[in-house]
């Protein structure tokens, strides 16, 4: 500072900086880079580096969920059925054709084990199953993101053989496995009468007890819901076909409701998340 009071720049001052500019320092430039830090003696180069489902800080090592393996692999939706004479089989092919139709969603067919004799199915003119349809065992159950059952009616219930299967679930509803699992319903009957609605209602309680989530198909079918010109099987409940004495075969119509339901669970569970099962607080001893 001179003696005049006016100020005299110091030829040591740095210059000022410009917004988004780093400052040069001279000192800094002159001297040699510094070396990169070596690896712990228990770390190798590519390990100091996290992975994808790995994060390393101060030796602890923190994994990370990757919430895109659900959406990696396919979601199974089981179909599993009771067919005396082939109706609901023809519907459960063509609810997988409506689940196949959705990406990323699979509809795979099972069967429940048959309960009657080989001679009565015999007196009764049962035809024979494939063998193209594996019978499903309780424990695969827990496989499925979504589970779709059909059977015909027995005085407005489900079938013997669909109720047996039910019951041996026991092991499965005692930990809960099948909670949250999202599943519907098919049926057959007879007649208009013979319990359309009924059959699917009296089977939600099974639906209930295991904690599953009951997944109807109210009037999503739209307009096809309320034609008249010719009977047709279903309800909001779940697709369904009128067998009368046995001889009727499905109509396009109740066809292309089945294949609807299939497409409409599909897109349901494709919107849930993996259930998990949840173990009873209290024991079931």
């Amino acid at each position: 500072m001179g003696k005049g009071g006016g100020c005299v720049p110091s030829k040591k001052k740095l210059p000022v900086s410009v917004p988004g500019q780093v400052p040069s320092n001279p000192r800094r430039e002159s001297l040699p880079p510094a070396p990169a830090p070596a690896p712990a003696p228990d770390e190798s180069p590519e390990s100091a580096t996290p992975t994808a489902t790995t994060i390393q800080k101060t030796n602890t090592t923190i994994p990370v969920r990757n919430s895109s393996l659900r959406a990696a692999r396919r979601l199974k939706i089981f179909i599993i059925f009771y067919s005396m004479y082939g109706h609901v089989e023809i519907l459960a092919r063509r609810v997988k054709k409506g689940v196949d139709s959705i990406d990323g969603v699979e509809g795979v067919l099972y069967r429940v084990p048959e309960t009657l004799p080989m001679e009565v199915l015999e007196q009764m003119r049962v035809p024979p199953k494939g063998d193209d349809v594996p019978v499903i065992s309780v424990d695969q159950l827990v496989e499925a993101d979504g589970l779709l059952f059909g059977f015909p009616t027995r005085f407005g219930s489900m079938a013997a053989q669909m109720k047996a299967f039910f019951d041996s679930t026991f092991p499965l509803w005692e930990q809960q496995k099948l909670a949250g699992v999202p599943a519907g319903f098919f049926v057959s009957t007879g007649t208009q009468g013979g319990g359309q609605e009924t059959t699917a209602w009296t089977a939600i309680t099974q639906l209930v007890h295991h904690g599953m989530l009951y997944v109807p198909i109210g009037y999503t079918f739209g307009s096809g819901m309320f034609r008249m010109e010719s009977i047709r099987g279903g309800s909001a409940y779940g697709a369904g076909v009128f067998s009368g004495d046995g001889t009727r075969e499905p109509s396009e119509m109740e066809l292309a409701l089945a294949e609807h339901q299939g497409k409409y669970m599909a897109s349901i569970v494709k919107k849930f998340p993996q259930p998990s099962s949840c173990t009873p607080a209290d024991s079931l001893n």
